[in-house]
């Protein structure tokens, strides 16, 4: 089925947010929801349905069954992004989760990201490209990427040498990407749970958390990004 030119165009953040997805929230390059069904048996028939208006719209999300949820991933991998073709198959696949009694539950959508820094990027990157057993074009030249989805994105943030006398500093540190309107409830938790905000500068991008032992952490949107 040949695409039309304008399903290529990768949409922005914000043009997603102005398409009213309620059901559904951008990641990176994604928009993610999760279903709520109230059985096995009514998740497994909600994943039959998406798989047949997948195939008629040509377009194929990637789908996670579980008992009692039902995760669903759009994304246009041929440029990278969100498109026209995902807005509409997530149209279709939230009437298709009424019509199951499966119910939306946005605010469930996380992404974790594994962020190593280092000043090597080009040294070490390669190296974990071979652990994960994946080719090093498959992501960006500043990650490791899982083509299958199945093991966390590896990004390597650049970071200034570690001075002779400088002591050693946090290496490895959890992004976790979730929805704008989760951030105040998140952090409140995190604060009340012994931890600490130790950057808020980035914000609306990102948020710096610390546990009480001082290992890092940040929490991360799609806002106020370039």
């Amino acid at each position: 089925m040949p695409i039309d030119p304008a399903d290529l165009v990768v949409l922005t953040p914000q043009q997603v947010l102005d398409a009213d997805l309620p059901d559904w929230r951008f990641a990176f390059t994604s928009i993610e929801t999760v279903f709520a069904t109230p059985s096995y048996a009514t998740g497994l028939a909600l994943v039959a349905a998406i798989g047949t208006a997948a195939e008629s719209a040509d377009h194929h999300p990637d789908v996670d069954l579980r008992y009692g949820t039902v995760g669903v991933v759009l994304s246009s991998h041929d440029v990278g992004g969100v498109t026209g073709r995902d807005v509409r198959l997530a149209r279709t696949i939230s009437g298709l989760a009424a019509e199951h009694g499966a119910t939306a539950h946005p605010e469930r959508v996380q992404t974790l990201e594994l962020a190593l820094d280092t000043a090597r990027i080009d040294v070490l990157r390669p190296f974990w490209a071979a652990l994960y057993g994946v080719p090093l074009d498959a992501g960006r030249d500043d990650e490791v990427r899982d083509p299958s989805g199945r093991l966390p994105l590896l990004w390597f943030q650049r970071s200034e040498p570690t001075a002779p006398d400088e002591a050693p500093r946090q290496r490895w540190h959890l992004d976790l990407r979730v929805p704008p309107e989760l951030v105040e409830e998140r952090i409140a938790a995190c604060l009340a749970a012994g931890g600490r905000l130790v950057d808020d500068s980035h914000a609306r991008a990102f948020w710096v958390l610390a546990d009480a032992d001082g290992n890092q952490a940040c929490l991360t949107t799609w806002q106020d990004r370039d």
